[in-house]
């Protein structure tokens, strides 16, 4: 539930854009620099150390957040996935909004500019309509991801979820026209197969799940290809983007709660006081907030196609961890073989990336 955009400044896209005047030594956290990272993607040049460590931070982070959500909606059997996603959007919105009165971050990647500030929303109104696809493309990535996690076993849904690659590939095409090279191709091919392979003896087959998985690929693949396009043309940073999403979505996920009785159902949840289902959706909420910079930072840095190989490579854990945790999924030869073809897939992957391809 998995969102982060970043300063054009040449020499400062290390940093979050704090202030305008502030020098380099004093920003802390890493932001991107959008022009250089489009003349890297559509050269294929390369992927940086500071790409590699996004792309580290951002698979860290999804295997910690998908064991709390899981934890949440099957070991506590919280009703309401929406719940969850409402109460992540106001945690970030509330980290971002406490970080930007105390100055250590900006929303914007030149806060030197003229620009009028509405003090309601911290941005322009312009900016928030220039960035309302974005954030509805993100509230439907992270409600149908949130249900695609209830409706089926960790290690199942991580072998689904695995097909994102092609969702991903098309959409970069037909929104950015990103192109990629055939070794690349191919390592996305032994993905999906190893995808297939794995699923093929799933004992567990439904048809709603399948298609709420299948749902989730769709819209991943849209809001990542979406983060590149509209991130540069906005002028906001990851924070700004991420502020975005938050004050656009947190109303419309209020609204809907409310009105479907969602709210009232978490409300008298028999475990809503236990100190074991509140460290659970507080760790919830706070590994949102981080995967959603990872994912921004990741999808910047690099591309949306390696931000959906980096969700590929940490299944791995992920799948181990669902099977120690949560079990659901039998273990057989197929299971093993197409987990085995997706890592590889994976690995190669990494490497044509690491190659410049």
């Amino acid at each position: 539930m998995m969102d982060a955009k970043y300063s054009e400044v040449p020499r400062q896209r290390d940093l979050p854009g704090a202030l305008a005047m502030a020098t380099v030594k004093n920003q802390k956290l890493p932001v991107s620099d959008h022009s250089k990272g489009e003349e890297s993607r559509s050269k294929g040049s390369a992927m940086t150390r500071k790409g590699a460590y996004a792309a580290i931070s951002y698979m860290a982070s999804a295997v910690l957040l998908i064991m709390f959500n899981k934890a949440a909606l099957s070991s506590y059997n919280f009703p309401r996935a929406n719940v969850i996603t409402l109460f992540q959007t106001l945690c970030s919105c509330s980290i971002l909004y406490a970080m930007k009165c105390w100055k250590i971050i900006s929303f914007s990647m030149d806060e030197s500019q003229s620009i009028t500030y509405n003090p309601a929303t911290l941005v322009p109104f312009k900016t928030l309509a220039q960035t309302f696809p974005l954030a509805i493309s993100y509230l439907l990535y992270m409600l149908v991801s949130m249900e695609s996690v209830r409706s089926i076993n960790v290690p199942m849904y991580t072998t689904l979820r695995r097909t994102t690659v092609a969702f991903t590939m098309t959409m970069e095409y037909l929104l950015t026209g990103q192109k990629h090279s055939p070794s690349v191709v191919a390592c996305v091919g032994i993905i999906i197969l190893g995808a297939f392979v794995a699923g093929a003896r799933d004992l567990s087959f439904d048809v709603y799940a399948y298609a709420v998985v299948f749902m989730a690929n769709i819209c991943t693949a849209i809001y990542l290809a979406l983060i590149a396009r509209i991130g540069k043309s906005s002028g906001l940073n990851t924070f700004g983007l991420m502020w975005c999403n938050g004050i656009i979505c947190g109303p419309i996920l209020l609204f809907l709660t409310s009105i479907r009785g969602d709210l009232e159902v978490a409300l008298n949840f028999p475990h809503i006081f236990s100190p074991g289902f509140q460290v659970v959706m507080l760790l919830s909420c706070i590994m949102a907030f981080l995967i959603n910079y990872c994912v921004f930072l990741n999808t910047t840095l690099n591309s949306a196609l390696t931000q959906t190989i980096c969700g590929n490579l940490k299944d791995l854990i992920t799948i181990g961890l669902g099977w120690l945790l949560f079990g659901g999924l039998p273990f057989d030869l197929f299971n093993v073989i197409g987990q085995s073809l997706g890592f590889l897939g994976s690995c190669l992957y990494a490497y044509n990336k690491l190659k410049g391809e």
